[in-house]
Order: C-alpha cells, then sequence, then structure tokens
C-alpha cells in the first residue's frame, strides 16, 4: 500500500537514490552487532575528499553570483548570542529578504536543492494540499548546512584561519564541522554528552574535535567563550546569527519558488521551533514570496518556551525539555529569531511526542523517508490544527521537514 507522490504525474514515480540509501542503511539495524558497528565507523575526512554532490534529484542552481558586502572585519564581534546584552539595549539590526538571497547565491551549487514532494494519501486523510520540504535529504541530513555554511563563508582570511567553535546536539554540529572542512577550516564543536551517536560521529567524521558537557550542570556558553578567549576562534551559534538565519532561510525560499512553478499559492507554512533560526528565515521568504502565507511554528509541548515568548511579548526562558525531538531542546529562542517571530509568524503550537512518533510512522511507511522527532514538527502541527478546524478543507500548506539524523536502533525502538 506504499503511496508516494511526486510532481510530473505523468511518469510512474521513481524512488530517489538518497532514499533508497536511507532504507538500505535501516536494514542495518537488524544486523549483528558488529556488522552494524563496522558500518557506521566515521572516517576522517579532509577538504579534497568531501566533492560536491551533482545528483540528478537534487539540482544546483547554475546562475552566477552577485557581488556582495566585504566580510566583517578581523575581530568583530558576531551578531547573535554573543550579542545578545547589547542587543537588549538598542534596536535589533534583524535580518531581511535580501540578506536571504545573498545566501542562496552563496549556497548555490553547495547545498542540494532538496525535492518538495506530496502524497495522495496525507491529502486525503487532512482535506488539504500538502507540499513537503524534505531537508532531511540535505547534506549531512539537515538544513543546518545552510546556515552553517553561509555564515562561515562571510569570514575573513584571517579568522578563518583562527577556526570555528558552536555548540549543538547534532546538526548545527555536523553542519559547521563539514563546512568548516569544506572551507578548509579547523573546528571544535561542543556537544552534550546524550547527543545522538549518530550525530556525534558523523560529527567527529566530518573532521572537528568534539569537547562534551553536561547539558543539564555545565553552561555551553562559557565553555565556547573559554574556548574563543584561548584560539581566537570564531563563534558561529546554532541559530542566533544573522547568516545563519539567512542561510536556513534558503529552505523556505526554494519552497515558495517550486510551488510558485506548480501554480500553487501557500495558505500557511508549518516549521518547526527550536532557537528559531529555521522559522525566522523561512517566514522572511514567505512574507516576500508568498503575501498572505500564514506561518505556524510547531516545537513539543514539553518545551514551549517560544510559544510562551511569543504570546507574551518577551523572551521566556525554560529548564532543558524532556523531549524525543532532540533537536527542539533549547532552552530560550534568540533575540534575532524572536524579533523576526514578531514580525512574521503568525502563531506557535505544540505537539506531543506521540503525535510525533505517528508522524516519523508516516513518513517511514507511507513515503519512504526517514525522519528524526524533531523533523516531524511541522507535519504534527499541520495535523493538529487541521483537527481543531483552524486549518479550512482545501487549504495549501506547506510543511518543512528540518532532518532525517536519528540512531537507527532508536528509531526503531519508537516505532516499534
Amino acid at each position: 500500500n506504499t503511496e508516494l507522490r511526486f510532481s510530473g504525474e505523468s511518469q510512474l514515480p521513481t524512488m530517489p537514490t538518497a532514499v533508497l540509501l536511507q532504507f538500505a542503511v535501516a536494514a542495518l539495524a537488524l544486523a549483528p552487532p558488529s556488522a552494524a558497528a563496522s558500518a557506521f565507523t566515521p572516517r576522517p575526512l579532509s577538504p579534497s575528499s568531501i566533492p560536491t554532490p551533482s545528483i540528478s534529484h537534487y539540482p544546483t542552481s547554475r546562475k552566477r553570483l552577485r557581488s556582495f558586502p566585504p566580510p566583517p572585519s578581523p575581530g568583530a564581534e558576531p551578531q547573535g548570542a554573543s550579542a545578545s546584552t547589547s542587543a537588549m539595549s538598542s534596536p535589533l539590526d534583524l535580518p531581511t529578504y535580501r540578506d536571504v538571497e545573498e545566501a542562496s547565491d552563496i549556497l548555490c551549487g553547495v547545498a542540494r536543492i532538496t525535492p518538495v514532494e506530496t502524497s495522495r494519501t496525507l491529502d486525503a486523510d487532512l482535506g488539504v494540499s500538502a507540499h513537503i520540504k524534505c531537508e532531511n535529504l540535505q547534506r549531512m541530513g539537515a538544513f543546518k548546512f545552510r546556515g552553517g555554511y553561509n555564515a562561515l563563508s562571510h569570514l575573513s582570511p584571517e579568522e578563518r584561519e583562527a577556526g570555528v567553535v558552536t555548540f549543538s546536539s547534532g546538526n548545527h554540529a555536523q553542519a559547521i564541522a563539514l563546512s568548516a572542512t569544506i572551507l578548509g577550516m579547523k573546528s571544535t564543536i561542543i556537544m552534550p554528552e546524550d547527543a545522538p551517536k549518530i550525530k556525534v560521529d558523523a560529527t567527529k567524521g566530518y573532521g572537528a574535535d568534539v569537547i562534551f558537557y553536561d547539558r543539564y550542570k555545565e553552561d555551553r556558553a562559557a565553555i565556547a567563550k573559554k574556548l574563543r578567549d584561548e584560539t581566537g576562534a570564531a563563534f558561529i551559534p546554532p541559530y542566533d546569527h544573522r547568516h545563519v538565519i539567512a542561510g536556513q532561510g534558503t529552505a523556505g525560499k526554494e519552497l515558495c519558488e517550486e510551488v510558485a512553478k506548480r501554480g500553487v499559492k501557500l495558505d500557511y507554512l508549518f516549521v518547526c521551533v527550536g532557537g528559531g533560526g529555521l522559522i525566522g528565515g523561512c517566514a522572511l521568504a514567505a512574507s516576500e514570496l508568498m503575501p498572505g502565507c500564514r506561518v505556524i511554528g510547531v516545537e513539543p509541548e514539553a518545551g514551549d518556551d517560544a510559544k510562551r515568548s511569543l504570546e507574551g511579548g518577551e523572551i521566556i526562558s525554560i529548564e532543558t525539555p524532556a523531549t524525543i525531538a532532540d533537536g527542539a531542546q533549547t532552552t530560550r529562542i534568540g533575540d534575532l529569531t524572536f524579533g523576526i517571530m514578531q514580525k512574521h509568524v503568525e502563531k506557535i503550537v505544540t505537539v506531543s511526542d506521540e503525535e510525533l512518533v505517528d508522524c516519523m510512522r508516516f513518513f517511514g511507511e507511507r513515503m519512504k523517508m526517514i525522519v528524526e522527532p524533531t523533523g516531524c514538527l511541522g507535519l504534527a502541527g499541520l495535523k493538529k490544527l487541521v483537527a481543531s478546524g483552524e486549518v479550512k478543507p482545501g487549504s495549501n500548506c506547506g510543511v518543512i521537514i528540518s532532518g532525517g539524523n536519528v540512531d537507527l536502533a532508536r528509531y526503531c525502538k519508537l516505532l516499534g
């Protein structure tokens, strides 16, 4: 009863190579431990060993790059988490759609233009037309590559020489590690001790040095500051950074452009919320390319800080939430991302872990895609608002899958 619909319905659907590879790898979860371990042993990569992919399912634009402003001067304070104190006392210089356009040109030929898929089964069940942007098929398995590469590309030669440091539970870690290696930079990543093994192994495999911390007892920002002071490395935060937000926004830009080619105008855009980088960038794109589209953020019930912040008009901090959506285990949204959300995001809804598992099962069984729990937030939010009657029948709804990096043993356990 498998059902997967692609654009170009006049031809029989074919399964993307990347999707087949996902399920070939998934079979290893049932193999003897020794076999699985050997298959997932990462090997250090050098810049020359990471070619830019040329996969027919993920075309890259051949548009020429425009001229950009010069990179920030060496030693300049990066905008975002490290500048939050000054940001609170002066008007924020928020990124704009122009930054998203610039990021799109920088990522041309480097990031994949991931497919926008549809499903007859999903549309029939919900009574809407859902257009799903598959960032689980992006390089390193998540949208984070877009923001990471864009941010590092803006560093000066001197800053690149000093390397980069950041903190992340996994996807931003991999994005910075891979981007740094491509650009010939050294990277140091601060990761929680309980980060998914697949994300830790991949981060190391992409060439980064990994430092672990206890996310419940230690301050990752303080660790990052100490390293930065000692090494002079640039700090690229996971979400509250102009160029990170702009890079993430290219996923929304591509979604809007693709559905427009199909003659579709989006009524809603559902995006997961952790720190707000993805929804911030996508909201900028949607406001420019799809006027009138209502941008809806979705976060786990246990981590509702964005919902409370948007409703209360100020940033609310919470304790680290206990949820299977590890990519949304943030304790607060960013200053820049909150500023964008106040302007362009209509509301935030929350969903349960059980609802995320249901969506993981749907993606696996019906669309043949492995999607991590955080990546299911968007679809879970759409289902919730359809059930409540807020999203009316016949609505055109965009959904962004943020990533597909999940330990296969855990994936099987959650669905088992």
